[in-house]
């Protein structure tokens, strides 16, 4: 996660979570905290929210027949918690996702299980169309707490550069950091 402490006016600061455009590097690598340990909970209502009526992942006298012996958490459930993970390091300030690829599930993931997720930044582009924007791509992998990776995927999404975040600009319009008579607002500035 990435955290920088922002002037907002004189010995008063705000926390800002994410990265800039320019805080991507090909090829680094974000470890995301803290893990989740998901609940037969958590699975029973995401699945019911979203209409998913498939047994397997609320009947446990049904999942007991098959060869998981037990239900199996929505998959689209550890897909939404991995992806929240990410946000505070990844996409915090982004603008839009721009797209999901090569989604894969690769193990079961059960109730009681605790996961975890890092991302590989695999591109980082600034924007043909944008020009205060650029579009970084990633490859994020769920793991269990043993290690063993239940998905991956890849995502691209649009983050504005240093100085065009929503949150680098005050409810004036102005850059924070500076005040309106063009004083200095604190040592982040």
């Amino acid at each position: 996660m990435t955290v920088e402490r922002k002037a907002v006016a004189p010995n008063r600061y705000r926390e800002s979570f994410g990265r800039h455009f320019e805080d991507f590097r090909l090829g680094d690598i974000y470890e995301h905290r803290p893990g989740r340990t998901i609940s037969e909970t958590d699975n029973t209502w995401f699945t019911l929210l979203t209409m998913n009526t498939h047994p397997l992942h609320f009947d446990a006298a049904y999942a007991a027949k098959t060869e998981f012996g037990r239900p199996l958490v929505n998959s689209c459930l550890t897909l939404s918690i991995v992806a929240g993970m990410s946000v505070s390091d990844l996409s915090q300030k982004a603008t839009a996702n721009l797209g999901w690829d090569k989604v894969k599930l690769t193990a079961p993931v059960f109730a009681g299980d605790t996961i975890y997720a890092e991302s590989e930044v695999l591109d980082v582009r600034e924007s043909k169309s944008r020009p205060t924007e650029g579009i970084v791509n990633v490859r994020t992998t769920g793991k269990k707490a043993d290690g063993t990776v239940f998905m991956t995927y890849e995502r691209a999404f649009l983050v504005p550069k240093r100085g065009h975040a929503v949150d680098d600009i005050d409810s004036m319009g102005a850059p924070l950091g500076t005040l309106a008579s063009g004083g200095d607002r604190g040592p982040d500035s």
